[in-house]
C-alpha cells in the first residue's frame, strides 16, 4: 500500500512540471500575446439596447480595459479608487465590462454614479470575448493602452490606482 501511494505522489510530481508549460504554452497562444493592438469587442451598454465596439475608442488618448465583477468587494475597491483619483485620470478612457446579468451591472453602475462620467462606458461583454482574447482569471483584470490605442500592461487582479496613472501619463500611456 506505501508503495503504491508512493508511486502516486511520484506520478503527481513530474506531471506537475508539464502541466506548468502546458499553462505557460496556453497563455503563450493567448490572441493579446501576438497583437497588442486594442482588439474590436462588442459590449451592450447598461441600457440593455445600445451596442458598443471599441473600434469607435478615438485615438490619442490612453484607454484602460476592466473586466470586473459587480460582486467582487477587489472590483468595488478598484472602482471606488478610480473615482476618487478623476481629477488625474479625466483624459483616459475607461471601458468597464463584466459578463454578468445587466440587472448586477446596472445596479452597480447606480451606485457609483458611473454616468457622471463621460470618461467611463460600461457594457455586458455578451459574447464573453474578454475571457477568450486575455485568458482573464482574476477580477478585476485591467488592460491599459496608450494613446496609440497599444498595450502597455496587463494586470489580472488589479492594480494601484497610482501605477495606472503613471501608465496612462508618462511616455508609454500619453
Amino acid at each position: 500500500m506505501k508503495k503504491i501511494l508512493y508511486l502516486l505522489a511520484l506520478g503527481l510530481l513530474i506531471a506537475q512540471p508539464g502541466k506548468s508549460q502546458q499553462s505557460q504554452a496556453e497563455e503563450a497562444q493567448l490572441p493579446y500575446m501576438s497583437d497588442k493592438t486594442l482588439p474590436p469587442f462588442n459590449i451592450m451598454e447598461v441600457d440593455s439596447t445600445t451596442i458598443f465596439n471599441t473600434d469607435k475608442l478615438p485615438s490619442g488618448e490612453p484607454i484602460v480595459l476592466m473586466y470586473f465583477s459587480p460582486d467582487c468587494e477587489h472590483c468595488q475597491h478598484q472602482t471606488e479608487e478610480i473615482l476618487k483619483n478623476m481629477d488625474s485620470l479625466k483624459d483616459v478612457r475607461f471601458v468597464m465590462c463584466t459578463a454578468l446579468p445587466f440587472d448586477k451591472m446596472r445596479n452597480f453602475w447606480a451606485y457609483y454614479k458611473l454616468a457622471n462620467y463621460p470618461n467611463i462606458t460600461m457594457g455586458r461583454d455578451y459574447e464573453f470575448f474578454f475571457s477568450r482574447h486575455y485568458g482573464s482569471q482574476y477580477v478585476p483584470y485591467l488592460a491599459i493602452y496608450d494613446r496609440h490605442k497599444k498595450l502597455v500592461k496587463i494586470f489580472d487582479g488589479g492594480t494601484k490606482v497610482s501605477t495606472i496613472i503613471a501608465l496612462t501619463h508618462d511616455g508609454s500611456g500619453s
